[in-house]
């Protein structure tokens, strides 16, 4: 295929590639979107390997790759829990980094292969792009590494760090440039290997401070970062729709980034820096003695009160997402509806560990969209509920964010569960949050604590309302 024809279904692919992005921004359209993603890569894949440049043995290496990857990805996806999705995406974001790695190392070594010049003699544009590529990639790749061991377990979920850690980074970071800088100027291949060994620190280093309750800001600041990568592998291998796809990627990273820290009320850099999931923190001025004793329910006061309600309100949170209970809660709210009652659900913009996660939840359960509300969309309804059932989630319910200057979690817009006539809060223990800070929400007269697995009690419940 002529390099004209190339362009134009490049350029076909790439708005299939926007009409994604835009489909992906509501869960109505989001299957659209998925579609819109499939198509725009299949135009990709198949526009590439029409290229002329590529050698029959060349087709031997994609196919097997192909069929490598294929299998390799069918199998991750068809074992993958939807509670283990966060890590998923943290993983696949690492691959993508190290991708820009080999490619910006294999370009270094074989730069005729390219066209970008020979040995000692590497265009200074190109030695630039694969400096920025490599480097970025490499702080993706560790950067998700410890993200996808925060999600998982392997590490503390709690802020790991140390005197001078932010003295230390910027330390690194600067001596980043300056390699940079001087690999450009002379082209030392040993310069280039002690930067990409520096970007893999310093991606270690900057999210091991970061905790679990900032982890929906790091999945998509991860996700900036693997598409910035991947637009300097472009830049590199002088692929149009690499550069382009990679420029969509960072910029929606990046924006949605900023939208999740809106939510927040927090800052990018004050995230990076700020080391927000950790301490444990007093119960300030909120009013509420520590010592008080709460009231316990059961299934079946719940039951009785929700059949009897006019309005629930569902607020699910990351305990919904490791018990998976969205099944249990679409149920249970179908039953409600039968009944005659109002069934609608609250979503807090970091609710869970990546954005959209408690979304694609209640998606694979088949809940009407049109049931699911944002934040600022249904907050002033909770005066209005009868009740509001919390399944898992913490820190945005606390209301500590708006009363206590000291706490950590000040300022972050949460749901206004309170002002409901009655909340049921499910949870297994009193335990904190991931912020560490303890919600007085607990102890509230209006509170009635369901203790326990969250599927296991909305089951409870829908018995008890059934029988």
């Amino acid at each position: 295929m002529s390099l004209s024809f190339m362009l134009i279904f490049y350029l076909i692919s790439g708005v299939c590639f926007i009409l994604a992005l835009r489909g992906l921004s509501s869960p109505e359209s989001s299957q659209r979107g998925n579609k819109y993603a499939i198509l725009g890569m299949i135009i990709a894949v198949l526009t590439t390997l029409t290229s002329s440049e590529i050698r029959v043995t060349g087709y031997l290496w994609i196919i097997l790759a192909i069929i490598i990857g294929g299998f390799i990805g069918t199998r991750i996806s068809k074992k993958i829990e939807m509670k283990s999705l966060p890590q998923l995406v943290a993983g696949f974001h690492s691959l993508v980094g190290l991708t820009a790695v080999l490619v910006s190392s294999s370009s270094l070594l074989s730069p005729e292969t390219y066209g970008i010049g020979v040995v000692g003699g590497i265009k200074i544009s190109s030695l630039l792009e694969m400096s920025l590529g490599g480097t970025i990639g490499a702080i993706t790749f560790s950067g998700s590494v410890v993200a996808f061991m925060k999600l998982q377990g392997v590490i503390s979920g709690k802020p790991l760090s140390f005197p001078l850690q932010h003295r230390l980074n910027a330390t690194i970071v600067a001596v980043i440039v300056m390699l940079i800088a001087l690999f450009v100027a002379t082209e030392f291949h040993s310069v280039f290997y002690i930067m990409l060994f520096l970007a893999f620190i310093i991606g270690f280093l900057l999210i091991l401070p970061i905790g679990g309750a900032d982890m929906p800001v790091v999945i998509s600041m991860l996700n900036s970062y693997s598409g910035w990568a991947a637009c300097g592998i472009g830049f590199t291998l002088g692929n149009t729709l690499l550069i382009i796809t990679g420029a969509l990627v960072g910029s929606s990273g990046a924006i949605l980034s900023y939208i999740m820290c809106k939510g927040m009320n927090r800052s990018i850099l004050n995230v990076i820096l700020g080391g927000f999931g950790g301490e444990k923190a007093r119960l300030g001025d909120s009013g509420i003695e520590r010592d008080k004793a709460v009231k316990i329910g059961s299934p079946e006061d719940a039951a009785f009160i929700m059949e009897n309600a006019s309005k629930v309100i569902i607020v699910p949170g990351y305990g919904m997402a490791v018990s998976q209970a969205q099944h249990s809660l679409r149920e249970l709210s179908d039953i409600l509806k039968s009944k005659g009652v109002e069934v609608k659900y609250a979503i807090h913009p970091v609710a869970g560990r990546m954005p959209g996660h408690m979304n694609v939840l209640l998606a694979e359960a088949n809940v009407p969209y049109d049931e699911v509300f944002e934040l600022e969309e249904i907050n002033h309804e909770f005066s209005t509920a009868d009740v509001v059932y919390v399944i898992g989630a913490n820190d945005v319910t606390n209301p500590l964010a708006k009363t206590d200057k000291d706490s950590p979690i000040y300022g972050m817009p949460i749901l206004e569960v309170s002002r409901a006539r009655t909340v049921f809060f499910v949870k297994r223990t009193m335990g904190f949050g991931y912020s560490g800070v303890e919600n007085p929400l607990f102890f509230a007269d209006n509170t009635i604590m369901l203790f326990g697995d969250a599927k296991k009690v909305t089951e409870e419940i829908i018995q008890d309302i059934t029988t």
